[in-house]
């Protein structure tokens, strides 16, 4: 009689008793093909009343220790293994998988849009089986990249993300993370795009791809440009959206002092002058959108140019008038 016999009868001897003597069981982990790693509990299984210490309830009937083979998932489904208890009648079914197979929250490394997150936790919560997408939407290990143009044809994520069983796959920013972006403009200061502020009012689709590409491009659109209805000015053109010359809402702007030291710092301030003029009235025909380090003598100025153009005693108070509301004395 082999080592292997005695052990066997050993075992069975123990636990076909009275229970009396306790015998430490380990458990056993099988690594499978796609579907993680699944532990099988010796302690859980025999404490069930329906086994009660029993090892013969296993042993060798359902599973042979001489013998190691491997069973599919389909073959548990024709009540082989341990489809021979779990059926949903004598112990929870096969289909409730993660009981035993071991799942892991997934992240999507994708270029144009950064990492994607697919949580199995809130998916299994909201389908308990996992037969809704393995193997019929996707396999149980690595799987084929899909496009959205593919997800919007059913396939992938698509077959469910229909705007019916669950979120269109059109509501990117539940999957997709969006950062707030600025951009750093040289003559204006940094101006920033608030993707939250704008999918409150849009979809993702009226921009991307539409006007923008999905990845950040370091190619600049000018201000004239968008005049004519590329980029912002799609949308900024006073019916979709504010009108571009409502500078300000997007572009930061300054109070400015410059230095006299003859007549005194001169304060000015775009927030009291925005309150009667556009940007437009100023920027580009009278200034540069950034700042030069040009003086303008007051005698240029009383011959209209710079604050000139406007303090003329008409449109306003002369330069030549009220030097202290400007000069810091």
């Amino acid at each position: 009689m082999s080592c292997r016999h005695v052990l066997l009868i050993a075992l069975l001897a123990l636990f076909s008793g009275s229970g009396a003597m306790a015998l430490d069981l380990r458990n056993v982990t099988f690594t499978t093909n796609g579907g993680g790693v699944v532990v099988f509990s010796h302690k859980a299984h025999i404490s069930q009343k329906a086994m009660a210490n029993n090892c013969k309830a296993c042993h060798d009937g359902i599973f042979n220790i001489r013998h190691k083979v491997r069973f599919t998932m389909a073959d548990m489904e024709n009540g082989k293994s341990c489809g021979a208890c779990h059926n949903g009648k004598e112990a929870f079914p096969l289909k409730e998988c993660v009981r035993c197979h071991q799942v892991k929250e997934i992240t999507i490394q994708v270029k144009s849009t950064g990492p994607t997150h697919f949580s199995h936790k809130s998916h299994v919560a909201a389908s308990p089986d996992c037969g809704t997408c393995h193997p019929k939407l996707f396999a149980a290990g690595p799987n084929t990249r899909q496009t959205m143009a593919d997800m919007k044809n059913g396939k992938s994520c698509g077959a469910c993300h229909d705007g019916k069983k669950a979120f269109s796959i059109d509501a990117c920013v539940k999957c997709h993370p969006v950062r707030e972006i600025v951009y750093q403009v040289k003559q204006t200061g940094p101006t920033r795009f608030s993707h939250t502020t704008h999918i409150e009012a849009h979809q993702c689709s009226d921009c991307h791809t539409r006007l923008y590409p999905v990845k950040r491009q370091t190619r600049h659109i000018t201000m004239a440009q968008m005049e004519k209805g590329s980029s912002c000015g799609a949308c900024h053109n006073g019916k979709g959206a504010f009108p571009l010359k409502n500078c300000t809402t997007c572009h930061p702007a300054k109070e400015l002092v410059f230095v006299d030291k003859d007549a005194g710092n001169v304060t000015f301030s775009h927030k009291a002058h925005l309150g009667m003029y556009g940007c437009s009235d100023c920027h580009t025909k009278l200034y540069a959108p950034a700042r030069s380090s040009k003086k303008v003598s007051m005698k240029e100025m009383e011959g209209g140019k710079s604050c000139g153009a406007c303090h003329d005693s008409k449109t306003a108070f002369s330069v030549t008038d009220k030097c202290d509301t400007c000069h810091k004395m």
